[in-house]
C-alpha cells in the first residue's frame, strides 16, 4: 500500500457515505465544505493536511499539466480497485467532488464554487491548489515556486488571450448571485462567464495568501479545516477590520497586493503563458504575436477591478427588492461625492448577515414610509470590509436633495455624531471607493468631497465627528 493509502481509503468511504444522504444536506457554502473535511479528519486521526489535499485533488480530477508540473501527480491508488470504482461510479459522484470540480453550466450557473460566511464566493480549487503548494514547499524546505501560475496566473494569461479584442470590462469576471444566501444551491452568473470569473479569481487570491503563508518555516501546521475556518470564519468586534486578525477574508485583496505588486506582473504572466504552450501544447499562444498587448491591457484592468476598487456586495446578494418604476441614467462622469451617516441603524454593521439585513430594512423605510422608489444611497459602507451596492454607478439615487443627478451618495451605516467609523471603512470609502470611480470614469479626476449637511439645511448628518474627519480629505470643499 503506498504512504498515502489509509488516508485515501477513508477519504472514499466517507464520499460514498455523503452521497448516500439526501439532497441538500451539503449546502454550497463554506461551513459546509470545512464540516465535511472535519469530519474525515476525525475518522483519520493523524491526517495532515497535505495527504488530506492530495487526495482532495485525485477525486476531483485536477492532475493537469500545470497542476503536475509543480504539485506531482496525485496519489498513486492503483493498487486498490475499491477506491477507483468508489470514484469513479456515477452513484456514488460525491459531494466533495462536485464542490470542488470548476465548470459553468450553459444556463450561467458557476458549479465549484461556495459562499463564504462574509458574502463572497470562492472557487474552491485554485483555493485548495495554494494552500497545497504552501505545504508542500514547506516539507520539502523550498521557496512556493509555482503559487502565482497556479492559482491565478494560468487562467489570468488565457482569458487575456481569449477575449482581447473585447471590451476592457467584459474581460475578467463576472460576479453572480446565489438562489438563497441562508441556504445556498445554485449561483448564477450575471453575464457571459470568462475563463477567470470572480470566484476563480477570489478562490486564487485566498490559495495565494494562504499558500504563501504556510509555506513560511516557522508557521504552524494545522489541520485543513483549521486552515479555513481561521481564514474565513471569524468575529469582528466593535472597531471592525481595524482589530481583526493579519490573514482573514475581506482582506483578501489587499493582501494579495502586498505579495504581488512588487512583482513584475506582466512577465509573471507571460513566462506562465510560454510554460502553458509548452506543457499543453497550446499552438494559438505562440502564433499570436500580440500576446503581449493582450496581457499588458488585461493586467490593468486586473489591477482596477481587483486591487484598486473594493469588492462590492451586488443587490441581489443582499436580498434587495427591485426598483419601484423606470430608474434615470446618471450622465458620467459626475462632479460631486456626498457623504452620509445612515444614522438608524445607528450601529456598525460587522457581518455580512448584519449589513444584508440594515441594507433590506433602509430600502424598507425608504420605499414604504419615504415613497421612494428605491434605496437612495447610491453606494453603502460597512464595517465588514464591503461596499453595498444601493442605486449603482449609473442610476440616479436619492440621496441629497436638489443635488441626486451630479453626485453620488454614499453613506457609511451608523452614527457617527460622536465617534467615527472605523480607520478601514473610512479608506474604503476615501481611498478605493472614490479612486475606483475616478479610474473607471464615474467621477470627475477634480471631484469634490461634501457632507451631506453642507447643501440640506435641515440635516446635522453625515454626524459631527465624521464630518470634522472628512473636511481633512483631498477633494472636501467648503
Amino acid at each position: 500500500m503506498t504512504p498515502f493509502g489509509p488516508a485515501c481509503f477513508v477519504l472514499v468511504l466517507y464520499l460514498s457515505a455523503v452521497s448516500s444522504r439526501p439532497t441538500g444536506v451539503h449546502l454550497r457554502n463554506m461551513e459546509s465544505f470545512i464540516e465535511a473535511v472535519q469530519e474525515v479528519e476525525a475518522s483519520t486521526p493523524g491526517l495532515s493536511a497535505l495527504d488530506l489535499l492530495r487526495a482532495l485533488r485525485k477525486t476531483a480530477g485536477h492532475d493537469d499539466a500545470m497542476t503536475t508540473h509543480f504539485l506531482g501527480e496525485s496519489h498513486n491508488i492503483s493498487g486498490s480497485e475499491v477506491l477507483e470504482r468508489a470514484i469513479l461510479n456515477a452513484s456514488s459522484f460525491s459531494f466533495f467532488d462536485k464542490a470542488i470540480h470548476h465548470t459553468v453550466t450553459d444556463r450561467g450557473e458557476e458549479r465549484g464554487v461556495v459562499l463564504a460566511p462574509d458574502g463572497t464566493t470562492v472557487a474552491l480549487a485554485p483555493l485548495l491548489l495554494g494552500i497545497e503548494l504552501g505545504l508542500k514547499a514547506k516539507v520539502e524546505g523550498s521557496s512556493p515556486d509555482g503559487i502565482f501560475p497556479v492559482t491565478l496566473g494560468r487562467r489570468l494569461g488565457l482569458t487575456f488571450l481569449s477575449l482581447q479584442d473585447f471590451p476592457a470590462s467584459v474581460r475578467l469576471g463576472p460576479n453572480g448571485c446565489w438562489d438563497d444566501v441562508e441556504r445556498p444551491k445554485v449561483y448564477k452568473l450575471s453575464r457571459h462567464a470568462t475563463l477567470a470569473t470572480d470566484a476563480i479569481i477570489n478562490g486564487g487570491m485566498d490559495g495565494l495568501i494562504l499558500g504563501t503563508e504556510l509555506s513560511r518555516p516557522a508557521a504552524p501546521s494545522p489541520a485543513l479545516s483549521d486552515i479555513l475556518r481561521g481564514f474565513y470564519i471569524f468575529t469582528l468586534q466593535e472597531q471592525g477590520l481595524d482589530a481583526a486578525a493579519a490573514h482573514i477574508s475581506p482582506k483578501r485583496r489587499e493582501l494579495s497586493k502586498s505579495l504581488l505588486e512588487s512583482t513584475d506582473l506582466h512577465s509573471s504572466v507571460m513566462e506562465t503563458l510560454a510554460l502553458v504552450w509548452k506543457l499543453e501544447k497550446t499552438e494559438w499562444i505562440a502564433l499570436d504575436t500580440g500576446v503581449g498587448k493582450a496581457v499588458k491591457d488585461g493586467l490593468q484592468e486586473f489591477v482596477h477591478k481587483y486591487w484598486d476598487c473594493p469588492q462590492i456586495i451586488p443587490r441581489c446578494q443582499w436580498g434587495a427588492k427591485p426598483q419601484r418604476g423606470t430608474p434615470v441614467p446618471l450622465s458620467l462622469p459626475l462632479q460631486y461625492l456626498y457623504v452620509h451617516h445612515t444614522y438608524l441603524p445607528s450601529s456598525p454593521c460587522l457581518s455580512f448577515p448584519n449589513c444584508s439585513r440594515n441594507m433590506r430594512s433602509m430600502q424598507r423605510f425608504h420605499q414604504e414610509d419615504r415613497g421612494w422608489e428605491d434605496i437612495g444611497y447610491s453606494f453603502v459602507v460597512g464595517s465588514d470590509g464591503y461596499i453595498y451596492e444601493g442605486r449603482g454607478w449609473t442610476y440616479r439615487g436619492t440621496h441629497t436633495r436638489g443635488r441626486n443627478s451630479v453626485g453620488y451618495g454614499v453613506a457609511v451605516i451608523g452614527n457617527y455624531t460622536a465617534s467615527l467609523p472605523s480607520r478601514h471603512a473610512t479608506r474604503l470609502l476615501r481611498d478605493r471607493l472614490a479612486q475606483c470611480a475616478v479610474d473607471g470614469g464615474a467621477l470627475a479626476a477634480n471631484f469634490s468631497v461634501l457632507g451631506h449637511r453642507q447643501v440640506v439645511n435641515y440635516t446635522t448628518c453625515p454626524g459631527d465627528a465624521f464630518f470634522a474627519e472628512i473636511k481633512t480629505w483631498k477633494h472636501f470643499r467648503e
